[in-house]
């Protein structure tokens, strides 16, 4: 009896027994090969579920940046007609919190000519201070520069729209827009500009069809006021506060007149797949390590029967139930647990030199040196590793070794001494 009391308070044995049935031995060498592949297991399912959900986590925010890198997380526009951006409406912006900038639009649906040849286009007259802000573009100029923005009858093109139209940096170009003249009907109207640079944001419908002209240039040719505008568009640090401060916006604006929009609420398909896609891969990855926590079941299932004599033995000592449980859960969930540390190492070494690892699979595809902007964007695995996200699939992958380790240790119970000395 007091044997049996100094077994089971003394957690040091409990923790030899758990080792000792981790440890490979002749006759259990089977079940301890399967305990290491299960170990493996758990840490290349972990492993995979934070590389995978980072690299798309990082895919969705470069999509989310272009999505709203033209335009601000916050669109306000007239509900009628155009809208007067005056200084007291733009001071009332500026004041709000959170609000970082805010810029002024002018855009209009044109077609651009050249040398005979033809595309349509969407003209957006932005001040020169607004355009240089926008990373998207400032931080994308692939021939030409941005300095003469503004300062003369310039503009700067999308590339492929440059492309296409087989325009050069200092060539000049003719926009055709229309207006409607006093008789009612349409008049076209054709302003001549440079080409002072082109961009290259790798979205198709930005680098084929955007032309920036100077705002106070384009509200001339157009017959607008100083003050017409077709959006005013402000940008937020934290995008995803883009709800709240609009809610805040139009409660402080307090008109009718307006409509105050974030980027979310125009965009809510695109958001809410996105949503969905990253609740539908996490559920999915994390079969990965449900399949690897089955294994360690079934090996550690096996181990007890394999262990029945010595159970046996242990219980004619006088260990209780209590110990011979411990001990193979510690066993069990050893290995779903070390098997969790060692992925989430894996995973965030991986995730730290993914540029790397995508500059090899470019040159092992060939796509080295394509020039093609959509292979480039898919080779160059964009990588956001979110805390919340690796504590998730920690506390899912540990949760789930846990409970596999539960019925192993629930069967060692079921060994009765006579039994288990019967068969050894």
């Amino acid at each position: 009896m007091n044997s049996g009391t100094v077994l089971e308070r003394n957690g040091a044995v409990e923790r030899w027994l758990a080792w000792r049935y981790l440890a490979t031995r002749q006759r259990e060498g089977f079940v301890s090969f399967i305990a290491i592949f299960s170990l493996i297991g758990v840490a290349l399912g972990v492993g995979t579920l934070i590389v995978v959900l980072s690299v798309m986590g990082g895919f969705r925010e470069q999509l989310i940046g272009r999505l709203i890198g033209m335009n601000g997380h916050i669109v306000i526009t007239a509900r009628d007609g155009m809208l007067e951006a005056t200084s007291d409406l733009v001071a009332t912006l500026r004041q709000m919190p959170d609000v970082k900038a805010v810029h002024l639009t002018l855009e209009r649906q044109a077609l651009v000519t050249f040398n005979g040849q033809t595309r349509a286009a969407v003209l957006r007259g932005v001040r020169t201070e607004d355009l240089l802000s926008r990373d998207i573009i400032a931080k994308n100029i692939v021939r030409g520069e941005l300095g003469a923005f503004g300062t003369r009858p310039g503009v700067v093109i999308g590339e492929r729209l440059r492309q296409a139209l087989n325009v050069d940096i200092g060539d000049k170009i003719t926009l055709v827009t229309h207006r409607l003249n006093e008789a009612g009907t349409i008049a076209p109207r054709y302003a001549d500009y440079e080409v002072l640079a082109s961009f290259l944001t790798r979205r198709y419908e930005f680098d084929s069809a955007f032309v920036f002209v100077p705002l106070s240039m384009l509200q001339e040719d157009l017959e607008y006021g100083l003050r017409t505008v077709s959006s005013i568009d402000i940008e937020l640090p934290d995008p995803a506060a883009a709800p709240a401060v609009a809610a805040a916006i139009r409660k402080a604006l307090h008109r009718d007149d307006l409509k105050v929009a974030d980027w979310q609420s125009l965009n809510a398909r695109f958001v809410g797949a996105l949503q969905v896609e990253r609740v539908m891969m996490f559920v999915i990855l994390s079969l990965i390590v449900l399949v690897a926590a089955m294994n360690v079941v079934a090996s550690f299932t096996m181990l007890v029967r394999v262990k029945r004599g010595s159970i046996a033995i242990l219980r004619t000592m006088g260990a209780g139930q209590g110990t011979i449980v411990r001990a193979f859960f510690m066993a069990a969930a050893g290995v779903g647990v070390i098997g969790t540390v060692v992925g989430t190492a894996l995973g965030l070494l991986v995730c730290a030199n993914m540029s790397s690892i995508g500059r090899l699979l470019s040159a092992l595809t060939g796509a080295t040196g394509s020039g093609m902007a959509e292979v480039d964007f898919i080779t160059s695995m964009p990588v956001r590793v979110q805390p919340v996200e690796v504590l998730s699939i920690v506390v899912v992958a540990i949760v789930l070794s846990l409970a596999a380790a539960a019925y192993p240790a629930w069967r060692s119970t079921r060994v009765e001494p006579v039994e288990g000395l019967r068969h050894e």
